[in-house]
Formats: C-alpha cells, sequence, structure tokens
C-alpha cells in the first residue's frame, strides 16, 4: 500500500528536522519486546533488557501503550517545540494531552487493561504515572547511552541540512529511506504498517532521525499539526562500535593512568563494581576516580535499581579519540 501526501510550497517551507528523545524510548521500548528483532541493537538490547524486566517495566503502562506491532499511542509523540528539546520538555507536552485525544488513541489501540481503564477514565492522574514510568525506562535503558545516541542523531541532521542547503528538499527526500519518494508535489510512502495523512497541505513536514526505527519508517498525523516522519539515522550500523581509544597515552599524561583507564574501560555503560573487576583497581579507588571524572563532565551517573552505572560523555568520547593529521 502507498499512501501519499500533497505537498505546497507553504510545507516545503515549514519542513524541519528534530530531535526527539520520546521517538527513542518509543522505538526502543518496541525493539525490546521483540528478542530477534533488529541485530543492529543486540549489544544495547542484551544489556537493557535484563533491567527493563527486574524493574518491572516490561509489563507496566509502557507494554499498553506500545505494543509489539501495529498502532502507537499518538499522545506518546507530541511535536517538538525545538530542533531538540529534552526529555523533561516532552513529558510535559505528554501530560498536558487533552482527554479526548488520550480516549481517542485508547479506542485505537483497544486495550483494557486497568491501567488502560484508569487512563481513560482519569487522564491527569493516568498520565501522571505514564510519565513516571517513562522516566524509569529513560534512567535504565537510554540515558547511560544518551551522549552516543545523541551524537548520532545530531550528525544526521546537520547532514541533512546540508543536503538541502546543497541540492534541495526533494533531493534530501528521496534520500531518507528506501520507501520514502518524491515526485511531482506529492510525498509517496510505501508502508502497510504505517499512514501519513492529513485534511490539507500547509502545515510542513517534521523529520526526526532515529536509531531505532531501523529499519522501517514510522509515522504520526493529527489533525491541525505537520506530520511526523521517523526513519533510520544515517550511521546506524556503527553506534555500538567500540569508539577509537589510540589517544589514551596523550590523555593518560594529564589525567593519569587510572582515570584514563576508566574511561577507556566506559565504552558501554558500568557500576563500580564492573569497573573494579576489570580495571583491577579498588572499588573505593575506582569511585573517587569516578567523581572526579563526572565533576569534569567525562562520564555521567544513572540509577539501575540498587546500582549506578556510569557512562562516558561525549566531551570524553572526543579526548580518546585518534587525533587527525596535522593540515
Amino acid at each position: 500500500m502507498e499512501y501519499v501526501l500533497d505537498f505546497s510550497a507553504a510545507d516545503l517551507a515549514q519542513m524541519r528536522f528534530a530531535v526527539s528523545p520520546m521517538w527513542e524510548v518509543v522505538t526502543g521500548f518496541r525493539l525490546l519486546r521483540d528478542p530477534a528483532a533488529s541485530p543492529l541493537h543486540q549489544c544495547w538490547a542484551a544489556q537493557v533488557r535484563p533491567r527493563v524486566v527486574r524493574a518491572g517495566l516490561h509489563a507496566g503502562w509502557l507494554a499498553d501503550l506500545i505494543p509489539p506491532r501495529g498502532y502507537l499511542a499518538d499522545f506518546l509523540n507530541p511535536v517538538p517545540a525545538t530542533p531538540f528539546p529534552t526529555l523533561a520538555a516532552e513529558l510535559g507536552a505528554i501530560r498536558a494531552s487533552t482527554p479526548e485525544q488520550l480516549r481517542r488513541d485508547l479506542d485505537k489501540l483497544g486495550t483494557t487493561s486497568p491501567r488502560m481503564q484508569l487512563l481513560y477514565e482519569d487522564p491527569d492522574a493516568g498520565l501522571e504515572k505514564v510519565a513516571a514510568e517513562i522516566e524509569a525506562y529513560w534512567e535504565l535503558a537510554l540515558a547511560p547511552y544518551w551522549a552516543r545516541v545523541r551524537q548520532l542523531l545530531e550528525a544526521d541532521v546537520f547532514h541533512r541540512a546540508r543536503q538541502v542547503a546543497e541540492h534541495g528538499a526533494a533531493h534530501v527526500l528521496n534520500e531518507l529511506h528506501e520507501t520514502v519518494r518524491w515526485d511531482d508535489g506529492t510525498l509517496g510512502l510505501v508502508h502497510r504498517q504505517c499512514s501519513l495523512t492529513r485534511d490539507q497541505p500547509g502545515s510542513g513536514l517534521l523529520l526526526v532521525p532515529s536509531a531505532f526505527a531501523w529499519p522501517r519508517v514510522l509515522t504520526r498525523s493529527l489533525a491541525g499539526e505537520p506530520p511526523q516522519l521517523a526513519y533510520p539515522a544515517r550511521g546506524v550500523g556503527n553506534l555500538w562500535e567500540p569508539r577509537g581509544t589510540t589517544a589514551t597515552e596523550a590523555v593518560a599524561a594529564v589525567l593519569g593512568r587510572s582515570r584514563t583507564m576508566l574511561l577507556a574501560e566506559l565504552d558501554t555503560p558500568a557500576s563500580t563494581t564492573q569497573l573494579a573487576r576489570s580495571s583491577g583497581l579498588s572499588p573505593a579507588g575506582v569511585s573517587q576516580h569516578l567523581t572526579a571524572l563526572r565533576d569534569a563532565g567525562l562520564v555521567t551517573a544513572h540509577r539501575s535499581g540498587r546500582s549506578v552505572l556510569y557512562a562516558r560523555t561525549a566531551v570524553a568520547d572526543a579526548l580518546l579519540a585518534p587525533a587527525g593529521p596535522l593540515t
């Protein structure tokens, strides 16, 4: 089936990109529900799925709102107000969802669990519980990896923006995904599981790169709002590849060998106990070094049950990356 969206000059003028934390929440959670899905993310899923199950999030509010296939609740993906909204900003928009929108989405889902019944009958109370669960899921599944994921998504946006400047919007639309086609004033989407419709042209188009949408394109289309199209970001196949650390000797001369070694070990998020085991340092020593690295903006800390996971930041990745040739 092919869905066709009529495009006007006003649509092209208002076409924009955004990096959306909530699109990564929705697509990442759906991916975790299917152990066979997306081999690109097996490394991430193997680390995250046990945490999500231990926290009971695999059978909570998100499980009702994000089925393994088919329709996704539209209120979970509000239109980003800025190109790079925070999770808090998007949660604010979710909390502001109208009862009418919630009930329309729940009717489409056809789920009648006690949780969804509460959301249907008492939207304010239900939305607070949904938002709290999203925050818990984010802390376990995405926050430790967000620096890496966001770097990928931002790089895609900057590349596409440059392509628009060099080749025009039509070229970029045709390069987004094999199922997306721009032809003579219309945008066609060949996909059986999503639609792209609206009452009339002129509201623009919001393009959202995603790490976890791969290999599909997902859409959100509501009256009075620009349609959203979430597409696989460029370079997602390399997202979980180990980062280069050939600059460790130079960094060690500044930070010291122990702290540089810990940064190198944090190619994937880890706890103090795990780092002590892999590095041979004492847990107390690891904790002291991590505190210093966190104060310097080189690592971040995220609670996972009784443990705290530490993750390298994009700044630390840049420090450990091989130095380019002098020009």
